[in-house]
C-alpha cells in the first residue's frame, strides 16, 4: 500500500481515522488525497495531515487508483454517476457505506471495475476498529489484500461473503452503541451504590475494555471466563442470574439481528 495511490471522496471522521492509519503505517502524504466540500474541514485535513485536498471528486478520482468513498448512503447517487466516465478496470473503489451492495455501485460506475465493501466501525478513530470486507465481481485478491492492508491499519479485519456483512454490521458496525449502553448502565449501578460518577465511570469503562482484552488474548469462550469469576453463591453469580431474568442475552441477540435487518433495507 505505500506505493498505491489512494483518494477519498468525503474528509470525515472514518476518513480521517483511515488517513492517520495509512500515514502511520508508512504510505506518504504525496500518496494521499482527499475531496471534501467543507472549506474548515479540508483546511484541518491539510494543516493537520500534509496531505493534498480539493472539493473536486473528479480531480480525485482522475488522480489516483484506489478510491474510498466515504459519504453518507442518502448521497450515493449524487456523489457517484457524475464520476462514472472517470472510473475504469485500473481503479478500485472501496465502499464504507453501510448496507450498498458491490452490485450497487458497479450499475453506478460501469462495468468491470473492481468494487470491494467494507463495514468498519468508530473505534477505528484510535486505531482499535473491526471491519469486515468483501469483494464485487470485479474485485481481485489484490484489490482485497489492499483493502484489507488499509484497515488493518485502524484495527482488525475479517474477509467474509458479501451475504454476510449485514450481519457484520448488526454486530460489530453497530456494536459500539451497545456497548457503551451497557457501560452508561453500570455506571449508573455504581452511582447508585454510593460511587462519584466519575469514578463509576472510569470503574466500568476499563472493566469492559479489561474483558474484552481477556478474550482476545485467551482465546477462550467467553462463558469459560465468566465461569472462573462466579463462585459458588457468591456475588457475581448473584449478579449474573439478574442479568439472565431480565433477558440481557435476548435483548443483545435481537439488537444485532435488528441492525442487520435495517442495513438490509437501507440496501
Amino acid at each position: 500500500m505505500q506505493q498505491v495511490k489512494i483518494g477519498f471522496i468525503g474528509g470525515g471522521n472514518m476518513a480521517e481515522a483511515l488517513i492517520r492509519g495509512l500515514l502511520e503505517s508508512g504510505v506518504v502524504t504525496d500518496n494521499v488525497m482527499v475531496a471534501e466540500l467543507r472549506a474548515e474541514r479540508r483546511e484541518y485535513l491539510q494543516r493537520t495531515y500534509g496531505i493534498a485536498v480539493c472539493n473536486d471528486s473528479a480531480e480525485v478520482v482522475a488522480a489516483n487508483s484506489v478510491i474510498v468513498l466515504a459519504v453518507k448512503p442518502q448521497v450515493l447517487e449524487a456523489a457517484l454517476l457524475p464520476l462514472a466516465d472517470q472510473f475504469d478496470s485500473d481503479k478500485c473503489l472501496i465502499s464504507i457505506l453501510a448496507g450498498v451492495a458491490t452490485a450497487k455501485l458497479e450499475k453506478l460506475i460501469g462495468d468491470k471495475v473492481a468494487v470491494v465493501r467494507v463495514m468498519p466501525n468508530t473505534p477505528a478513530l484510535i486505531g482499535a476498529g473491526a471491519a469486515g470486507i468483501s469483494g464485487g465481481r470485479y474485485a481481485t485478491a489484490e484489490n482485497l489484500e489492499q483493502a484489507r492492508q488499509m484497515f488493518a491499519s485502524v484495527g482488525v479485519v475479517e474477509i467474509v461473503p458479501e451475504l454476510l456483512l449485514d450481519a457484520v454490521t448488526g454486530l460489530s458496525g453497530s456494536g459500539p452503541a451497545y456497548v457503551y449502553t451497557m457501560i452508561e448502565a453500570m455506571a449508573e449501578g455504581g452511582v447508585l451504590e454510593g460511587l462519584p460518577r466519575d469514578t463509576a465511570l472510569l470503574l466500568a469503562a476499563q472493566t469492559v475494555a479489561g474483558a474484552a482484552q481477556m478474550v482476545l488474548a485467551n482465546n477462550e469462550h467467553p462463558a469459560l471466563l465468566r465461569d472462573r469469576v462466579c463462585s459458588p453463591a457468591g456475588t457475581t453469580i448473584a449478579a449474573v442470574q439478574t442479568l439472565e431474568r431480565h433477558g440481557i442475552r435476548s435483548a443483545l441477540i435481537d439488537a444485532v439481528q435488528s441492525s442487520a435487518c435495517r442495513s438490509r433495507e437501507l440496501g
